[in-house]
């Protein structure tokens, strides 16, 4: 009997790095056959910090059954952004629901942002619209069309400006028929 070492792993190896890079590039390739998402040209952070309160979102899993939600922002360790979503389960005074993640910038003009609530997955919340002179009013979304929220700094937004973000969320691609709009107090 020799001691020599086995080859069978090194297929094995291969299999497992092929198998990764097929699924990096099928993320690649899927990523890219999005039509470009058009942000705002900036973001003044710590203007945008503060409390949010969801106008109207397409479904998501994690927010069903969700009213009165709620979003704040504050400063966190190096540049970064804690956000601390909070909801109340099947009706405005239900109960609580909190979820709390760390966002960061991506680029110069912090309109696109990496939001991660576990390790280490993030999700994209890009500010595609925005009241500009007072912050009053954000329209955020992700460029798979699957994520959209329309926020307010108070818990109603006027219906001209609703309309207006939801006509804009409707010319970006976004299935604005399937929008559920948020009881709120």
């Amino acid at each position: 009997m020799t001691n020599q070492p086995s080859r069978r792993p090194a297929p094995l190896l291969a299999a497992v790095a092929a198998t990764a890079a097929a699924g990096a590039a099928y993320l690649y390739l899927r990523r890219k056959s999005y039509a470009p998402l058009p942000t705002v040209a900036h973001v003044d952070l710590a203007r945008y910090l503060g409390r949010w309160y969801e106008v109207a979102r397409l479904p998501v899993p994690f927010e069903k059954n969700c009213m009165h939600v709620t979003a704040d922002y504050s400063r966190h360790a190096n540049d970064k952004i804690r956000v601390v979503n909070t909801c109340r389960k099947g009706d405005v005074d239900g109960p609580v629901k909190i979820a709390t993640a760390t966002a960061r910038p991506i680029d110069a003009t912090n309109a696109k942002l990496k939001v991660q609530f576990f390790w280490p997955f993030e999700g994209d919340y890009w500010i595609l619209d925005l009241d500009q002179a007072d912050y009053q009013y954000a329209l955020v979304g992700e460029p798979s069309r699957k994520s959209l929220w329309l926020l307010s700094r108070q818990p109603q937004l006027a219906p001209d400006i609703r309309q207006r973000l939801i006509g804009r969320a409707r010319n970006l691609g976004f299935p604005v028929e399937k929008l559920l709009f948020t009881p709120q107090p």
